[in-house]
């Protein structure tokens, strides 16, 4: 055999070794993980209903994947702190999004501009919870439902203000479509999370506030706050007094869910396993009699595949929602 023939064979044959050196290394950080804690980075401040919901499910995942799963709260910019956060980390299992609906499907479709692109560069995994979004107002305010409501804002332009958890999140944009539909003047201010709108509305300070159906149950269950109506075609279970926006002249269809997200480029076989341990956890008694105590529909079981078709959707509805709205967020 000739010289040149040897080295020819040795030089692919080290080319393969290489090829296939990273592949088996890769397969087998797959197969080990998790292998150390995790992170779950939650779009909120510490007791929200996100927060809450979270860490139940953190708590459970952590028995079963057998590694701590650590709950790292970053609330504000519209979840763009959190979601920059877990978008520039590295895709390897380990840091993870608890996010929601507001931050993922309704900002990026209202927005001009944000400091990340949420759908490019962040994965789907879970859902974790549905239902609507709760309008609720100070106790001292006299309106009891929408259709009073909007007759007392209408009697008295710019007179009022109303809070939710961020510009271009569904609590604003479904407000401001309810102004353009009912001809009303009101004053938005963005609050970084939901326990403080509830705050602000128990102590009389801010007249209207959009929170997930969760952070104000006990409170309106205890007449410090009363609730005027939920989006979504559903009544939540525990506060079934509150009927939807669309019973009352208003309809708004759109829901509001919670949700797992991991950095673009996450192998394909840990985001399936999340995914995979996520829904064993909601398949539990406990969770679906706490999901109700946090007055959320029953918990969803969905696929990957699913929960991207829900995002893609969303994105569309909320895009439409805004464009024949004529909203347009800086």
């Amino acid at each position: 055999m000739k010289y040149t023939d040897l080295k020819k064979r040795h030089y692919l044959g080290l080319c393969g070794a290489l090829m296939a050196w990273p592949m088996v290394s890769w397969g087998q950080g797959v197969e080990s993980w998790p292998n150390r804690p995790i992170t779950w980075v939650v779009a909120s401040a510490p007791g929200s209903g996100l927060d809450v919901i979270a860490r139940e499910t953190a708590q459970k995942l952590s028995i079963a994947l057998k590694q701590p799963v650590i709950v790292d709260n970053k609330p504000g910019g519209t979840g763009a702190l959190a979601g920059t956060t877990v978008s520039r980390s590295k895709p390897d299992g380990y840091t993870w999004l608890y996010s929601n609906a507001s931050f993922m499907a309704v900002a990026p479709a209202v927005l001009a501009k944000m400091p990340y692109e949420p759908n490019k560069e962040l994965t789907p995994v879970a859902v974790t919870a549905v239902g609507g979004v709760i309008l609720s107002v100070s106790k001292d305010l006299p309106a009891n439902n929408l259709k009073e409501l909007v007759a007392l804002v209408k009697a008295k332009p710019d007179a009022y203000s109303y809070g939710t958890w961020g510009a271009g999140s569904s609590g604003h944009l479904m407000m401001e479509w309810l102004q353009k539909q009912a001809g009303l003047k009101m004053t938005h201010i963005p609050y970084k999370s939901t326990p403080q709108i509830v705050n602000e509305l128990t102590a009389g300070i801010l007249n209207m506030g959009w929170t997930d159906p969760g952070t104000p149950v006990a409170l309106i269950e205890n007449k410090q706050i009363k609730g005027i109506a939920i989006s979504g075609n559903v009544r939540a279970p525990r506060t079934s007094g509150i009927g939807t926006m669309g019973e009352q002249g208003f309809p708004f269809d759109a829901v509001g869910w919670f949700g797992v997200f991991a950095p673009a480029q996450t192998p394909k076989a840990i985001v399936e396993r999340m995914n995979a341990e996520i829904n064993k956890v909601l398949k539990t008694p406990e969770m679906a009699k706490r999901m109700e105590s946090m007055n959320f529909e029953p918990p969803p079981i969905k696929t990957v595949d699913e929960f991207k078709a829900i995002l893609a959707k969303d994105l569309k509805t909320w895009q439409s929602i805004a464009q024949d709205a004529n909203i347009s967020m800086e």
